[in-house]
This record gives structure tokens, sequence and C-alpha cells, in this order.
């Protein structure tokens, strides 16, 4: 970072403690995972995004020589591959999980080959390489609105992760100032989406509280 000063060794702080805060929320599922050796309703999918995220930013981080995007990806890199390795060896239906990862594999891999081999100049290279971890953060960001309508139609929030919420908030916020102060809308853009999603599980979460969660169910029952 080229940018002096205790804000600035703050903000990077930050951006590490928060990040690595909202990659080991996974470490439940992890736990889960180990203990009943099933994966039950635990979802594949982010998982595997969030690791394409991760090997994304740690390039950008490379390219750029930006040691805080660097440690972050590369912890979180290791935490979601973990995460990914016992989840394919509890989970029942192996062929699904395989496709799905063989398949953002490839386009990863395709991805790093034009920014390496295609693109020769170091700037243009750094523009579309963040170009593309932009779209890799926006959908991580924007993932939980998929279980939003579920969340109203059945009124209780047991889907949504409320440790989640709050370190993505806080991962979202930190990433945008860490981005701005950089100038660098790479960074800046695609996390601002986390801040208002956050902000809307947060209030469905007030608006059906755990107790009306347990409520929902005794009636379902």
């Amino acid at each position: 970072m080229e940018t002096g000063g205790v804000a600035d060794t703050l903000l990077s702080g930050a951006c590490v403690i928060f990040t690595l805060g909202m990659f080991s929320t996974g470490l439940s599922d992890l736990r889960h995972m180990w203990m009943t050796r099933r994966v039950d309703n635990i979802q594949f999918l982010p998982f595997l995004t969030t690791d394409v995220n991760n090997l994304s930013w740690l390039s950008y981080g490379t390219l750029k020589r930006d040691g805080t995007l660097i440690i972050v990806n590369a912890v979180g890199a290791v935490l979601q591959t973990s995460y990914i390795l016992v989840y394919l060896h509890y989970c029942p239906r192996k062929r699904a999980v395989l496709l799905q990862t063989a398949a953002l594999l490839g386009v990863l891999l395709l991805g790093f080959g034009y920014f390496w081999l295609l693109v020769p100049s170091i700037e243009a290279r750094l523009q579309q390489l963040g170009l593309f971890c932009s779209v890799f953060t926006i959908s991580m960001y924007l993932s939980p609105l998929t279980d939003l309508a579920k969340v109203i139609q059945t009124k209780s929030t047991q889907r949504l992760s409320f440790s989640l919420t709050i370190a993505t908030l806080l991962t979202s916020a930190s990433w945008t100032l860490y981005g701005f102060r950089l100038r660098d809308p790479c960074i800046m853009v695609p996390n601002l989406p986390g801040i208002p999603t956050s902000f809307i599980c947060l209030w469905l979460f007030w608006k059906y509280p755990q107790e009306q969660n347990r409520n929902c169910q005794l009636l379902q029952t």
C-alpha cells in the first residue's frame, strides 16, 4: 500500500481481520460435516464461488503487489479449499458437485491463461483482471438474495446466518473504504453491494426473530 499513516494501517488491519472472520464462519459447517459425516442442508456453491474469488483476488494482489490482498486471499483460499474437500468427501452426490467444481475451475484457468499469456501490458492486465475479480465478488455478496424469497415466504430466518451477515457487513464496508483510499474502483465498487445486502438481511432478522422462527416451526409440525 503506497499511502502511509496510521489510518491506512488500521484500515488494512481491519480488512484482514474482518475478512478472515467472514471466511472462518464456515468452520461451523466444517465441524458439522466432520462430526456428523453428512452435508445435510449445507450449500456447496458459496464455498466454490468464494474459493474462485479468493484465487482471483490473490492473482490481482500479486500483480498489484498489495500485501493486504495477498494475505487475506491466500488464507481464504486455503480455508475454502478445505471446506470443499470435506464437502466432497461426505457428499452423497459427488457427480453434480464435481461438475460444478470443474466448470468454475475451467473458467478460472481460461481467464488466467488469457490474462497472463494474451495480455502483454501489465496495466491492461491489471484492469481486466480487476474486472474479472469484481464479477466474482459481486456474485458472492449477492448470493444471499437467492434465499430472501424463501425467508419471506416461510417467515423464518433459519436459512440465514446472523454471524455471517455481520461479518459480511464489516468486510464489505472495510474493503469499500480500502478501495476508496487506494482510488481503485476494482476493489471499491464490487464491495459496495455487500453493504445494502447485509442491511436487508439484518432487517429480516429483526422482522422474523428467532422466537417467531420457533413458533413457525411448531405450527408446521
